[in-house]
């Protein structure tokens, strides 16, 4: 079992940049691929962003591709959501999530895939 807590999130201007964070509890985070997502008000949950366990493979969604980067430290049981040039429709709150991983390069895309998942931290980004 993993536990996730977010963190990073904030108020920015359109055009600005923010990192969130995920960390991790317990010793096999290296096994869990993860993934980033978001919920507006009065919209389902999205997909954002996926890393797998190594961090050699990373996928994006369309809307995020090109300016968000996925990453992780497996050493710090960390996973980072680095965002930049925001709009202010990337507003929501941004959750974390994983899913024990069988194959080095495994990523999941679909909020049904995943098993464990964070509190959500809140991302504005005002016009």
């Amino acid at each position: 079992q993993v536990q996730l807590v977010e963190s990073g999130g904030g108020l920015v201007q359109a055009g600005d940049s923010l990192r969130v964070s995920c960390a991790a509890s317990g010793r096999t985070f290296m096994r869990y691929a993860m993934g980033w997502f978001r919920q507006a008000p009065g919209k389902e949950r999205e997909f954002v962003a996926a890393i797998s366990t190594s961090g050699g493979t990373t996928y994006y969604s369309d809307s995020v591709k090109g300016r968000f980067t996925v990453s992780r430290d497996n050493a710090k049981n960390t996973v980072y959501l680095q965002m930049n040039s925001l709009k202010p429709e990337d507003t929501a709150v941004y959750y974390c999530a994983a899913e024990a991983a069988w194959y080095p390069n495994y990523y999941l895309t679909m909020v049904s895939e995943y098993t464990y998942w964070g509190q959500g931290t809140q991302v504005t980004v005002s016009s």
